[in-house]
C-alpha cells in the first residue's frame, strides 16, 4: 500500500557488466519495498542505481513522479539531489569521530541524535569511536546515522544482519515503525525472509537477471 501522497517508483534500467550485463525493470506504488536473492544477483546494483552511484546504469528511473535518471534525455540526478539515506552493507563510519559525531554529521541537532541513539539501542555508546564497536553496533549507528539525513528514500542492504533474532526483529520494527510515522518509503535488500516480512510491504525476487513480484 503506498504511503499518502507517495506516487511511486519505475525503473528500468540496463548496467553494462561486460560479459553479463544486467537489466533492472521494477514499477511499484508500495512505499516499502524488499528485493530478496542469491548473492550476486544485482540487489546492491540496484541500490547503487537508486542512489545515483552507478555509473553503469543507462535507462530511465521516475521516483515519485521526479525523473531521476533518463539516459535518453541526458538527465541523472547527482546523488546529493536526491536526499537519499543510504545503509550499505559495510558500515562506513568515520573512524576518528566518535558514535555521537557520526550520528551528527550531517547537521543533526544533540536532541535529535539523543533520539535516535535511544530508538536504535546505541546510547549509551555515544562516546566510542567505530573501532571500539561491534559489527552490528556499526550497523546501528549507520542507520541512525541515515534516519538523522531527514532522507526522501531510505536504502537498507541487509543492515541489521550481524545482530541476534531477538534484537534484529525488535529494531526492524522500530525502524518499520519510524519509515510509517515521517512517511519516508524504503527499499531493502536482503537474504533474511524475517527482514523482508518486517521491513516490508510489497516482496520481490531477483535472480538470472530477472525481477519478478513475489507478494
Amino acid at each position: 500500500m503506498a504511503a499518502d501522497g507517495f506516487r511511486g517508483w519505475r525503473l528500468d534500467v540496463h548496467v553494462d557488466f561486460g560479459a553479463r550485463p544486467l537489466r533492472l525493470a521494477l514499477e511499484t506504488e508500495s512505499a516499502a519495498v524488499a528485493i530478496v536473492g542469491p548473492s550476486g544477483a544485482g540487489k546492491t546494483t540496484l541500490l547503487r542505481v537508486l542512489a545515483g552511484v552507478e555509473r553503469r546504469a543507462k535507462g530511465s528511473l521516475v521516483f515519485d513522479d521526479e525523473p531521476w535518471l533518463d539516459s535518453s534525455k541526458g538527465l541523472a540526478v547527482p546523488p546529493w539531489e536526491r536526499g537519499v539515506g543510504w545503509v550499505p552493507q559495510e558500515a562506513s563510519l568515520f573512524p576518528h569521530l566518535s558514535v555521537a559525531e557520526n550520528l551528527a554529521y550531517g547537521g543533526a541537532t544533540e536532541e535529535a541524535v539523543g533520539a535516535k541513539a535511544d530508538l536504535l539501542e546505541v546510547a549509551h555508546l555515544l562516546e566510542r569511536r567505530p573501532r571500539r564497536l561491534s559489527g552490528g553496533e556499526r550497523q546501528r549507528v549507520a542507520v541512525g546515522r541515515a534516519l538523522l539525513a531527514s532522507p526522501s528514500l531510505l536504502l537498507l542492504d541487509e543492515p541489521f544482519s550481524a545482530l541476534d533474532r531477538p534484537l534484529r526483529d525488535k529494531l526492524a520494527g522500530k525502524v518499520r515503525q519510524w519509515t510509517t510515522d515521517v512517511r519516508v518509503p524504503l527499499v531493502l535488500v536482503s537474504h533474511d525472509e524475517s527482514d523482508s516480512g518486517i521491513l516490508a510491504d510489497e516482496h520481490w525476487h531477483l535472480a538470472d537477471g530477472v525481477l519478478e513480484r513475489t507478494k
